[in-house]
């Protein structure tokens, strides 16, 4: 590998020249190159490895005599020993030549055998690998085929971080050609069982570990992250994995699995994904006196200390990354979840996956539900098992929905939702020792302390468990609740499938076959009196990615409850008759891209829609009417195409220097906000008025029409996506200075 060691880097350019080479003697040097950090990783994600290395024709030959010393006195600095001495205004960095046994070990360049006969010669990779040539089919069938033969499922969640590791591209389209097989290893249950033996099987970091003993030094540990420009961080800091408890530093398998469905799913590039582990210490005595465990060994933290590491870290974050960053909380106690969300929920972009994203997928659940058993959610009665902050975020947003429905307030619509938790039903006789999330749920009844009893007074139509125990919903409980219901909802939601509060054949069978069943880990299909029954996975999945996207592409700065709501009517939408012939409440994960793009448009257009109370441009533009439905139509075709790229970016044979972008980067000097914009154009439309709308991707105002016709002009005069809209389909160019420089794409409007 040729490497030269620099000490200065320009703003401007790809790569950087050590000041100790003349001006003379760096024109010699014209090799392609990628910046790498020190840490060595690419430094910047505009610099990308140029496949076609002109090194063995372009040998740098540096003379001695181009070498002057700049320091006075003695003989020439021919090797740079003096100003290698000088004071130096930044870290030094390395250039490395994309070449060669380095490039095998670059997990986001490596093809591994795919690169073929003409690349290998180029990149000094003769020699390095065997002589077959191995496209990049073949090479997901044969991972495919090996997975398949491991009979541990942590074998296979080993295999696949270590392909993560080691080629990227590969990593991620297996991932999306094969989600419902690799869901379950890549999340949960599997990475629940990960988590707890995360210490052994610990190989390279993945994310990055803040501790107690970064505090006062946050902000230069995230600096310390090779990737700038972050679009989405999921931290925890491992006090509630799953059903699994305190795992403490160990819970780092729990981001980087979530990021990985960020850009399988959601379609957000693995650079702009961070997984962080808050390390607080941990009160898992096992891990404590594991020799093997890599976190903190001490007691957790808790109180002034615990606030200010968790306070330190959220604003160095937003000075870091900027006010867009979406932040999601994940795995923590109730105790710290409910306040975290409270606290940053007004000043940054944050989203509690265990509450609100639980929330909104079984809310549609809930809502596809309602076709098998009729009436609306206002005309059921939900019981829950599990009062914490899974089960307190679900029981709130379905009061929302029938607020909505109905206009009744929303203290009325809590009425209709019962709770049992480790001391029995949440009464109004306990409200002195109630925890400030269960308040709400507090009514006016007499003391309960069996769930079986609860089941019997309350008579529930639908039944929801979300208290991380299994085997809670015994045989006893479910032939109750089917005495008085000709189709009882059962929702079985803890995580792993240990942790289920019963299984899906227990609930077909305890049920006379009658149940409407769905969980939080999959179950295999049911046979009962001779009929087939398919259980529904209320897994997360559905939502938080979609929803993510949604959020990044609109610009917004907060998480609103509509938000929410707008991502579960779009999930519960994408539930097909033939699905409820089968007895499912949600769509097969085969079409979980599909249904990403669907949540995030509507999630988009929600956040569109509240743009005019949330913008903080320090102008308020003109608005006109919107068609909300037809925005929406709009915004998933762009969404759709920009998920059809990403799939096309993991092939090896695809040529792509960047990141698929829906949005354009064009800035107008009218007076407005400096903010991207994203263009829609009526197809055929005539001069005067050929830009039918424009969305500020930060407060998603519109402009008015006298706007429009002045800005079209600097607009085709720069650069970027001009979508015009046809009947059936969307054509899509990139223009620049009144012409065409790139042919239409044709893509379908569904």
């Amino acid at each position: 590998m040729f490497s030269l060691n620099g000490t200065t880097f320009t703003d401007n350019s790809l790569c950087g020249i050590s000041r100790c080479l003349t001006t003379q003697s760096r024109k010699r040097v014209s090799v392609p190159m990628v910046v790498v950090s020190s840490n060595g990783r690419a430094a910047d994600g505009n610099v990308s490895v140029l496949m076609e290395n002109t090194l063995k024709e372009s040998v740098a030959v540096i003379e001695k005599d181009d070498f002057k010393s700049t320091v006075s006195g003695g003989v020439g600095d021919v090797y740079g020993e003096d100003t290698a001495s000088e004071d130096q205004t930044i870290t030094p960095w390395t250039f490395s030549v994309a070449s060669g046994y380095s490039l095998l070990r670059d997990p986001h360049y490596n093809k591994g055998l795919a690169f073929s006969e003409k690349e290998r010669d180029s990149h000094y990779l003769s020699g390095l690998l065997p002589p077959v040539v191995v496209d990049q089919e073949l090479q997901v069938k044969k991972v495919m085929n090996v997975l398949r033969q491991y009979d541990v499922p942590l074998q296979r969640y080993m295999a696949m971080m270590d392909l993560q590791e080691r080629n990227e591209r590969l990593y991620y389209k297996l991932l999306m050609e094969n989600v419902e097989e690799l869901l379950p290893i890549v999340y949960t249950p599997t990475v629940g069982e990960a988590c707890q033996k995360y210490g052994s099987i610990f190989k390279r970091p993945q994310g990055l570990f803040i501790s107690l003993k970064e505090k006062g030094k946050i902000l230069e540990v995230l600096k310390n992250w090779p990737e700038k420009k972050i679009q989405v961080i999921v931290v925890t800091d491992g006090e509630r994995i799953l059903g699994l408890g305190d795992l403490g530093c160990q819970g780092m398998g729990i981001p980087v699995g979530k990021l990985s469905l960020y850009t399988a799913l959601g379609g957000i590039r693995p650079s702009a994904c961070l997984p962080v582990t808050i390390d607080v210490g941990t009160n898992n005595e096992k891990l404590l006196e594991d020799e093997f465990y890599i976190g903190l060994r001490q007691r957790r933290a808790r109180g002034q200390e615990y606030a200010e590491l968790l306070d330190e870290f959220m604003s160095s974050v937003k000075q870091t990354y900027g006010e867009k960053v979406l932040i999601q909380f994940e795995d923590f106690a109730n105790h710290n979840a409910f306040d975290l969300l409270e606290k940053y929920g007004t000043s940054h972009l944050v989203f509690n996956d265990d509450i609100q994203g639980t929330a909104s997928v079984v809310l549609a659940g809930l809502m596809a539900a309602l076709n098998l058993v009729g009436g609306n959610l206002a005309q059921h009665t939900f019981l829950f098992l599990g009062a914490g902050e899974a089960g307190t975020g679900i029981a709130e947003l379905i009061a929302l929905e029938m607020s909505k429905q109905t206009g009744a307030p929303l203290e009325e619509t809590r009425k209709k939702i019962w709770m049992v938790d480790s001391k029995g039903l949440i009464v109004r006789s306990r409200v002195e020792s109630l925890q400030h999330f269960k308040m709400p749920w507090a009514h006016d009844h007499e003391p309960v302390k069996e769930l079986v009893n609860a089941v019997k007074l309350i008579k529930p139509t639908i039944l929801i468990g979300s208290s991380g125990t299994g085997k809670t919903f015994t045989k006893e409980v479910v032939r109750t609740i089917a005495t008085f219901n000709k189709k009882p909802v059962i929702f079985a939601l803890s995580n792993p499938t240990s942790q289920s509060e019963c299984t899906a054949e227990e609930a077909y069978t305890w049920s006379d076959g009658r149940a409407i069943f769905a969980s939080g880990s999959p179950f295999a299909p049911v046979e009962y009196e001779g009929k087939v029954f398919m259980s529904g996975q209320a897994n997360n999945a559905y939502i938080f990615p979609g929803l993510g996207l949604g959020l990044i592409i609109s610009g917004a700065i907060r998480v609103h409850d509509d938000m929410l709501l707008a991502a579960s009517e779009a999930l519960a939408a994408e539930v097909s008759k033939e699905n409820f012939e089968k007895g499912l409440i949600y769509p097969p994960f085969a079409n979980i891209r599909k249904i990403s793009a669907h949540i995030a448009a509507k999630v988009a257009a929600k956040a569109y829609e509240l743009g005019k109370e949330q913008s903080r441009s320090p102008r308020r533009l003109a608005i006109e009417e919107i068609n909300w439905a037809e925005l929406q139509h709009d915004l998933l075709a762009l969404i759709a195409r920009r998920l059809n790229m990403i799939k096309d970016y993991f092939n090896f044979d695809t040529v792509c220097k960047s990141w698929p972008s829906v949005a354009t980067k064009n800035y107008f000097n009218s007076g407005l906000p400096r903010v991207p914009w994203l263009i829609l154009a009526e197809k055929e439309d005539n001069e005067e008025n050929s830009l039918r709308r424009f969305f500020s991707l930060s407060n998603g105002t519109i402009l008015n029409k006298r706007i429009l016709k002045a800005s079209r002009k600097r607009c085709m005069e720069s650069m970027g996506w001009l979508i015009t809209v046809g009947e059936d389909d969307y054509e899509v160019g990139v223009y620049r200075s009144n012409r065409q420089v790139k042919s239409n794409r044709r893509i379908e409007s569904n």
